[in-house]
């Protein structure tokens, strides 16, 4: 249980170093990684530098001390056998004054008694004590520590140690102060070399991120839709080949975003003339019903009217009468067929007077309680944004009749500043407008016609429904679009 935690929290932290890694840009990475690895490698080179020279330093001061002490042993034997310790003691003192890192020299008898010394202010107590040599030895060091550090204590014997014993103590300060003065060099130039690091880190992040950067605001670009956005070649590497790839996709986007537009542009056209087409061809059917349809059946109606005049006797009068009921009738459909066509309302009097008799023909047709709030102000649309909007609110209220099963519905034109909006709301059964659900291939097509027509003019259409919560139906277009761009 222990080893998963600590497995967890190992994964945990590992993590959190990542998320912070990268969340830093490529030139702190770049430079991060040249900086910290020179500064690792030279205090790296300098501790193992200092710990070996250390370690030399040390032999040597070892080796000095034995042998300035053996050195003592053979030249005081004769002095310590006639008893000159006068002569004993300048000769310590003339061996401590050449040697700087001689801190002092003193000699014992074989039982232990100090004979000579160069301590000026008195021997210090328990030093005798704390080194001792056998008389087989060689000789036998010590390391004391001292107010001034540490210290070597090398004990010699004189004449096999029945003369008595030299010591000697050689301090570590002059080490010291030369490992000081080295290190201090070794970080001066590590310093230099930091500098020198830091020149090489920022050319060699100019040279790798640079490219990237111009790679990631063209790319941006890109994503806006600018196609135009080419990005140079800094090298011959794999950045160099990946800004020309990059430059390759940039115009074969161009190229297939030009033929596309050159595309969306051929069918908005084509679109364009199919509507105007359909809508002059129902104007001119709508024409021809009122002015000739309409008047012949108008005369089989005033002749069928003489004829139950004149024979209100006669067996055929019940016939005329019959008759005459269905040229009614006929003229009538006719009528609703001419204003379904292209009402005359439209042309003449405007969007709000034909969407007025639109709703109220289809009321009573359809028998749905349908109310409509106008508010165009006194200035007439564009003839196409008229059309297009009477068409959208005629679909609507068709697929309304046939889908949606609603009790009533209402209809909002308005004038918002530079675009007119029209909204279409019922309480109907709804449906989903992303699916085929909400009245099959046939709505979805009068849809599509809708949103055709609004886009035709820079406008767009918006559906909001959902199973049994009803349909709303946004249009807005603007009233001074151009019909194609």
């Amino acid at each position: 249980m222990r080893f998963a935690k600590v497995i967890q929290f190992g994964q945990k932290s590992i993590q959190a170093i990542w998320e912070i890694a990268g969340g830093v840009n490529v030139r702190t990475k770049i430079l991060g990684i040249v900086l910290g690895g020179t500064l690792l490698l030279s205090l790296g080179l300098t501790l193992q530098m200092r710990t070996a020279l250390a370690r030399i330093m040390e032999h040597e001061l070892r080796a000095r001390g034995v042998s300035i002490g053996r050195d003592l042993a053979a030249r005081s034997t004769d002095l310590i056998l006639v008893n000159d310790l006068y002569a004993l003691r300048q000769l310590m003192l003339e061996t401590q004054a050449n040697n700087p890192d001689v801190r002092y020299v003193f000699l014992l008898d074989p039982r232990g008694q100090v004979l000579a010394h160069t301590f000026g202010s008195g021997f210090p107590e328990g030093l005798t004590q704390i080194n001792a040599v056998a008389p087989q030895d060689y000789q036998h060091t010590v390391t004391i520590q001292t107010e001034e550090g540490m210290m070597w204590d090398v004990a010699v014997p004189v004449f096999e140690g029945r003369a008595g014993t030299v010591r000697v103590g050689i301090s570590s300060q002059s080490m010291r102060r030369i490992l000081f003065d080295l290190t201090s060099q070794v970080l001066l130039t590590t310093l230099a070399v930091l500098g020198l690091s830091l020149l090489a880190a920022a050319f060699l992040t100019i040279i790798l991120t640079r490219p990237i950067i111009e790679l990631v605001e063209a790319t941006r670009a890109v994503a806006r839709g600018d196609f135009s956005r080419h990005v140079r070649r800094w090298a011959n590497d794999e950045i160099g080949e990946l800004a020309e790839a990059f430059n390759q996709m940039t115009s074969e986007l161009s190229r297939m975003e030009d033929l596309r537009r050159e595309r969306e542009l051929l069918r908005r056209q084509l679109l364009e003339r199919v509507i105007t087409a359909q809508e002059e061809e129902r104007k001119r059917i709508a024409r021809e019903l009122h002015d000739s349809t309409s008047q012949t059946l108008t005369s089989l109606l005033v002749g069928l009217r003489m004829m139950e005049t004149n024979c209100a006797g006669c067996a055929v009068y019940n016939r005329a009468q019959e008759l005459r009921q269905i040229a009614a009738q006929t003229l009538d459909e006719v009528h609703d067929l001419a204003m379904q066509l292209r009402p005359r309302l439209l042309d003449d009097l405007g969007l709000a007077a034909a969407l007025r008799r639109l709703v109220s023909d289809w009321q009573a047709r359809h028998q749905i309680m349908a109310d409509v709030l106008i508010h165009l102000g006194d200035q007439r649309l564009p003839s196409a944004v008229e059309t297009a909007l009477y068409r959208i609110v005629q679909e609507t209220l068709t697929n309304v009749a046939r889908h949606a099963q609603a009790s009533s519905v209402s209809v909002l034109v308005e004038r918002r500043g530079k675009e007119a909006v029209v909204v279409v709301e019922d309480d109907g059964v709804g449906f989903d407008p992303s699916g085929e659900a909400g009245g099959g291939k046939e709505h979805h097509l009068g849809i599509l016609g809708m949103r055709e027509r609004a886009e035709l003019l820079g406008g767009q259409l918006t559906i909001e429904s959902a199973p049994g919560m009803g349909t709303s139906v946004f249009v807005q277009i603007p009233i001074e679009a151009e019909v194609i761009p």
